[in-house]
């Protein structure tokens, strides 16, 4: 088959936002599902309020359903200290939306021609884009804990407020979902495999046990699953005429669901280089890209770092300190609309 100017691997969100992001450009794309895969039953995404923008340039907010993040809950179990963040606080509409991966990833691929990959091969592009999943050459680091990730019914329904809560064994995040909850729970390997095989009824006690009454009663679980979890991370994003992309590049722990935003955000400032890009694959374009994604990579991944790993434990002075640092949160708003400004754009005011 004659090759585009621009090959993507993987029709995920974040090659199918690439693609649909270079439409009406210069650059003739072709979009190949590398590795077809089953999507998950139940996958729970929290899309950032940069992430909306992302997608709503490109056609595809609106055409699957997603729960607004009005406000976000800090704690830390067992220990002082504790903070709120709201959608005021950052100055926008929402903090974030919720929504299954499966449904975003039908509404991008409606938008956009995705072949699929027979064991062919292709003929060469001017540039390959890697947005396939986790590559290879990637350092890294396991984690001491896995996740059960679920959705949980609860008396009240949720309404908007999301829940992190850090524990000794990881975080757990409750995330509102359809009036539901969409859970990651975070515990050492043993007990994440026995939590994802135990009855429903002792589950939900746990459950309840670990996270408290803050959202109320937990009446029901469905599709329960566990996930192993480690931080890769590639030691670059661009060889020669390659570039990396979303996992491809960084995958990253589920805790302040950083990973994906941090991937759109990739394809978003790709899309904005090539279209002006004469020559897509040119030495220049792609060290303008990469150097232009070195910073928001970088401390997105050092904050994910700080909340998985530092957040762990019991000591009383690491706890102590964890409390310190959430109160002052708290306390000092300026600081409070800093961080969730962060955490929703990146380094830059916009996306």
């Amino acid at each position: 088959m004659p090759a585009g100017d621009v090959l993507i691997l993987g029709a995920g969100p974040v090659g199918c936002t690439l693609a649909l992001a270079l439409q009406g450009s210069r650059q003739r794309v072709r979009l190949v599902e590398a590795r077809p895969a089953a999507l998950p039953a139940f996958r729970p995404i929290a899309l950032s309020h940069a992430s909306r923008l992302i997608l709503e340039r490109v056609g595809a907010w609106g055409a699957f359903p997603a729960t607004p993040i009005a406000s976000i809950h800090v704690s830390q179990a067992g220990a002082f200290g504790r903070t709120r963040m709201d959608a005021a606080d950052a100055g926008v509409a929402a903090l974030g939306y919720v929504t299954q991966y499966a449904d975003l990833v039908a509404a991008l691929r409606a938008r956009v021609s995705v072949e699929r990959d027979a064991g062919g091969s292709f003929d060469e592009a001017r540039l390959t884009v890697h947005a396939e999943g986790t590559a290879g050459e990637s350092r890294e680091r396991q984690y001491a804990h896995d996740a059960v990730v679920a959705r949980i019914a609860a008396e009240p329904a949720s309404q908007g407020m999301a829940y992190e809560r850090f524990t000794a064994e990881g975080p757990l995040a409750l995330l509102p979902l359809a009036g539901g909850w969409a859970l990651v729970w975070s515990a050492r390997p043993e007990r994440a495999a026995a939590l994802a095989q135990t009855a429903p009824g002792d589950f939900l006690a746990q459950l309840q046990r670990a996270f408290g009454d803050r959202a109320g009663r937990f009446t029901a679980v469905h599709e329960r699953s566990r996930a192993t979890l480690a931080l890769r991370v590639r030691a670059s994003r661009v060889e020669g005429r390659e570039v990396f992309i979303g996992n491809a590049a960084q995958t990253l722990h589920p805790v302040a669901g950083q990973g994906l935003n941090l991937g759109l955000r990739d394809a978003w400032d790709l899309a904005q280089t090539l279209h002006a890009a004469v020559d897509p694959g040119g030495t220049q374009a792609l060290a303008r890209f990469a150097a232009q994604r070195r910073l928001d990579a970088v401390a997105t991944i050092g904050v994910t770092e700080l909340l998985a790993r530092g957040f762990l434990g019991t000591h009383p002075l690491a706890r102590a300190a964890r409390g310190a640092v959430l109160t002052s949160l708290d306390l000092l708003p300026a600081a409070r609309r800093f961080f969730a400004r962060r955490m929703i754009f990146g380094p830059s005011a916009l996306p």
